[in-house]
C-alpha cells in the first residue's frame, strides 16, 4: 500500500505545486489504484508517474471546489483513450454526477467504460467488502466537504508450520485444513486443532484522507488511531486568522489533530504557494514541535504504509 501525491497545492496551480489529487496504490492488495480528488491537469501529472489510468477503479471526491474536480473530464476521457474499458466508480457529494455528465455531454465525449456514481451524505459507509471499508464524514469548509476513513480488514494469522512439524504432523493437504482452523485426525489417532497453531489476527491498516476543512469534531473521529493521516495545511501558524477566514487549517492545527487522534504519521498537503525555502522549513518545524512525525508532501512524493505483523 502506497500513497503517491499528484498535486499538493491549494487553490490554483503554481510553478512548484499542482492542485489537489493523490493516488492510493493498492496493487498488491487488489491490483487497483484509487484516486482522491482530481484537480486541473491531474492527467498530466499521471503521465510523470508509473500509474496506469486503466488501473484506477475508484475516484473519491472530497468536495466540489474547482481545484478538486476540474481535472475529472480530462482524466475520464484519457482513461478511455488509453484502453481503460473496465467500470469506474465515482464517489462524491451530491452534484458530482451532474458536473461530470454535463461536461461529457457538452463536449460530446463518449466513454468506453461505464461510470457508477455514488453520491454520499455525512456518515455514509460507501464501501464495504472483504478487503476494505470506507466511511465518509462531513467536515467544516465553505461548501460541503468530506473526509474519508479507509479501514483494511484484519487478516487471519499465519500457520505455525514449525510447531506442526515438531508435533509430527506430516506436511501436505492437512496443513490447508489446519490453516482454515479445522480439526484433523492423524494416523496415530491424535486430534490436532488448527486454531492452536494459528497466530493472532494481523490488524488491517487505517488511512484517513481529509478534504479542505477547519478543525472540527468529525476530523477527530475520522483520524482516530490512523496509520496515516493526510490533512490539508494551507497556511502557517502566523496566518491562522487567514486560515479561519477561508475555512482552511494551518499546519499546527493539523499537527494538533494528529497528536490528539494518536495517528502514526501526518502527511501535509494543500499547501499555499507562498511557502518556499526558509518559510516552508519554518512551516514544518512549527508542526513538528507538536507532532514529530509530520511530513510535508510535494508533487510526486510517495509514502509507503507497510502491512502489519
Amino acid at each position: 500500500m502506497e500513497i503517491q501525491f499528484l498535486g499538493t497545492g491549494s487553490g490554483v496551480p503554481s510553478k512548484h505545486r499542482n492542485v489537489s489529487s493523490l493516488a492510493l496504490k493498492l496493487l498488491n492488495e487488489l491490483n487497483e489504484i484509487w484516486l482522491f480528488d482530481c484537480g486541473e491537469a491531474t492527467q498530466h501529472q499521471i503521465l510523470r508517474t508509473n500509474i496506469k489510468p486503466r488501473k484506477i477503479s475508484k475516484v473519491f471526491i472530497t468536495h466540489l471546489h474547482g481545484d478538486h474536480i476540474f481535472g475529472l473530464p480530462g482524466f475520464l476521457s484519457s482513461r478511455a483513450f488509453q484502453g481503460g474499458a473496465s467500470p469506474l466508480t465515482l464517489y462524491g457529494p451530491p452534484g458530482i454526477k451532474s458536473f461530470v455528465q454535463t461536461a461529457l455531454t457538452v463536449s460530446k465525449t463518449h466513454l468506453k467504460f461505464p461510470i457508477n456514481y455514488v453520491e454520499f451524505c455525512d456518515g455514509d459507509r460507501v464501501l464495504s467488502d472483504d478487503h476494505f471499508q470506507v466511511t465518509v464524514k462531513k467536515v467544516k469548509h465553505g461548501i460541503d466537504s468530506f473526509g474519508f476513513r479507509i479501514v483494511e480488514r484484519d487478516k487471519k494469522g499465519s500457520l505455525n508450520s514449525q510447531a506442526l512439524k515438531e508435533a509430527g504432523v506430516p506436511f501436505g493437504p492437512l496443513y490447508g485444513q489446519l490453516k482454515a482452523g479445522k480439526q484433523v485426525t492423524l494416523e496415530d489417532g491424535r486430534i490436532i486443532n488448527g486454531k492452536d497453531y494459528i497466530g493472532p489476527d494481523i490488524p488491517g491498516r487505517k488511512i484517513t484522507i481529509i478534504g479542505d476543512t477547519r478543525p472540527c469534531p468529525n476530523t477527530l473521529d475520522l483520524a482516530q488511531d490512523a496509520d496515516v493521516l493526510v490533512h490539508e495545511g494551507t497556511f502557517s501558524h502566523q496566518e491562522k486568522d487567514l486560515a479561519k477566514a477561508y475555512n482552511h487549517s494551518t499546519s499546527v492545527e493539523a499537527a494538533r489533530l494528529a497528536k490528539e487522534a494518536q495517528v502514526q504519521d501526518l502527511l501535509l498537503n494543500h499547501i499555499s504557494a507562498r511557502y518556499l525555502g526558509p518559510d516552508l522549513e519554518e512551516y514544518l518545524s512549527q508542526a513538528q514541535e507538536i507532532f514529530a512525525k509530520t511530513h510535508i508532501m510535494h508533487d510526486f512524493s510517495s509514502f509507503s504504509i507497510p502491512a502489519k505483523g
